[in-house]
């Protein structure tokens, strides 16, 4: 039997970490995982409280509004004005998603068909890739590093380009590789869509999640972004409620009308308790955020230490939950995959392969901020027994 758009879709080679991984634990290995980016930061405990109030109402547990409770989009244009600066119409501007990865794939159903085109980053997190693919466009892929312009490689892949790109797909901070962009790099973008006829969609997935000064910028706070941009925004990381499924896409009304169209088709919506909590955790808890960040800036200072240690040193990354580890040239040759499972099978660190983000991450492993601070320690020691012992 034939799945074509499944057929469309590559190995994931995440899962053959994770199988291995498993049978590890199975076996009684103590496995640090670091691989897969799931936070374990509690939620607040005030926006759960919230969550179990509204659940004990009958009333809702009924079908909710597939673009979200009134309040709740307009709590999430309060947070934009507060944070960003940013005003957005919460009854044209703002849609809840079930997730920014529902949200990312709806919004490409609506954007691109077969035969256009989207521009995306390399490495990237797989649905930036697939979410167009799925809706049946072609994706040309932009190498993204921290040693070049992007912008100057996305408008030269964009000029390039036949048929001309439709949508060009954004994620700052960037997961997997932790690039960080400032206010200039978005006002040359949106001046370069308002030129070119072409769609913006930012993922703002770690929009809060930054250190050492860094405040990432929203698209949205340029002049004139809204006539030819959307963004998408969660809780998942600035609030630590990654499987509540939260999120929204903000910006352009056009847009984010077309896409409230095809989900009155698809879905009713976020469990209205869900829905309920999340106003709470936008309106009242904003200091939550700091606890976050600060627990993510401890773990990634004891594994950026622990790793130089271990005679591994890796960019300091200024914003996400991740770092983003260059292999150590002796171990190169062996590619991402064969490394990230080596690791686990003789130093029981389970790390993410820079492969499974794009072709272009193979030299390099992705280390997700998601055990405490003594689990991070004993990785790195972990990992420093590891590379004694392949130079004996």
């Amino acid at each position: 039997m034939q799945f074509r758009r499944i057929d469309n879709l590559p190995p994931y080679v995440f899962a053959e970490v994770n199988e291995r991984k498993l049978a590890a634990r199975r076996a009684g290995v103590d496995v640090v995982d670091l691989g897969f980016g799931n936070p374990d930061i509690p939620s607040p405990d005030g926006v759960v409280d919230k969550l179990v109030e509204a659940a004990k109402q009958g009333k809702n547990h009924r079908y909710s509004s597939s673009r979200g409770l009134p309040n709740l989009r307009r709590a999430v244009a309060d947070r934009y004005q507060r944070a960003y600066g940013v005003d957005l119409d919460p009854e044209t501007e703002v849609i809840n998603t079930i997730g920014a990865k529902e949200g990312l794939s709806h919004l490409m159903w609506t954007l691109v068909q077969p035969g256009d085109v989207a521009l995306v980053p390399e490495p990237s997190y797989p649905i930036h890739i697939y979410a167009p693919v799925l809706a049946g466009a072609e994706v040309r892929r932009v190498h993204l590093s921290t040693d070049a312009d992007f912008f100057d490689r996305l408008t030269a892949a964009f000029r390039t380009s036949w048929p001309k790109p439709r949508v060009i797909v954004t994620s700052f901070p960037h997961n997997p590789t932790t690039v960080t962009v400032d206010q200039s790099f978005f006002e040359r973008l949106v001046e370069f869509a308002h030129r070119n006829d072409v769609m913006l969609v930012h993922d703002f997935a770690y929009a809060d999640i930054s250190f050492d000064g860094y405040s990432p910028p929203s698209l949205l706070s340029v002049d004139g972004a809204k006539e030819v941009a959307v963004e998408l925004y969660t809780l998942s990381k600035s609030h630590s409620m990654a499987g509540w499924r939260v999120g929204f896409v903000v910006g352009n009304s056009e847009i984010v009308g077309a896409l409230a169209q095809l989900k009155s088709y698809l879905d009713y919506g976020t469990f209205q308790p869900i829905q309920i909590a999340s106003i709470i955790a936008l309106n009242e808890y904003d200091e939550y955020i700091d606890v976050v960040v600060d627990e993510y800036e401890r773990r990634r200072d004891v594994l950026v230490e622990g790793l130089a240690r271990a005679g591994w040193e890796v960019e300091v990354p200024h914003a996400t939950m991740f770092v983003w580890a260059r292999i150590p040239d002796r171990f190169q040759s062996m590619g991402s995959l064969k490394f990230a499972l080596d690791l686990l099978d003789n130093a029981a660190v389970a790390v993410s392969p820079g492969i499974g983000f794009g072709p272009s991450g193979d030299e390099h492993v992705r280390f997700a901020l998601v055990e405490n601070e003594q689990r991070i320690a004993q990785a790195t020691r972990n990992i420093k027994k590891y590379f004694t012992s392949k130079s004996a």
